[in-house]
């Protein structure tokens, strides 16, 4: 089984940089057998590009402002919108953006040209604030980091024993 963990936000503002630095950490360790671990920062496209390499299964870490306590895990099904089910408008308006600077925007696209895998988890952090420029990350989301890449490993280990069970 092959899966992509995605890192995404900015660096550049305070706890929206959760992804990136989840990624960068995992960018070291040794990682089970089929699992690639990337950051893409707010690159939407990078990432669009990366999947069409063909992957069992997608992991996106990001903050995520569901109105939670800061620092809070969350593990997310994501609503994937189909483009063929919308107007030709609301195509134009969603899909503008040629950076998909947004991971449902990335989603959508990503289905639209069928590389989006069936198996897709969105790990998120809420976040204390998203927003300052230059500010480091709070402490509680840093503290979420650790937390976040071992529900990384639990759900990665997950999919390989529903892979393994599904061959045997």
């Amino acid at each position: 089984m092959r899966i992509l963990v995605a890192g995404v936000g900015n660096v550049l503002r305070a706890d929206d940089a959760f992804g990136v630095e989840v990624a960068r950490r995992m960018e070291s360790m040794e990682l089970p057998r089929g699992v690639k671990v990337i950051e893409t920062g707010i690159a939407g496209m990078s990432l669009v590009q990366e999947l069409q390499d063909g992957w069992d299964a997608l992991v996106v870490l990001d903050a995520v402002d569901l109105g939670r306590p800061p620092g809070q895990v969350m593990m997310i099904l994501p609503d994937v919108i189909d483009v063929h089910a919308l107007s030709l408008e609301e195509r134009m308006d969603m899909l503008a953006d040629m950076h998909l600077a947004t991971p449902e925007r990335v989603f959508m696209l990503s289905k639209a040209l069928n590389i989006l895998p069936d198996k897709l988890m969105m790990i998120g952090c809420q976040p204390e604030d998203a927003e300052t420029p230059g500010k480091e990350m709070s402490a509680p989301v840093t503290a979420a980091v650790e937390i976040a890449i071992r529900e990384v490993l639990r759900y990665v280990g997950e999919l390989h024993e529903a892979a393994e069970a599904e061959t045997a």
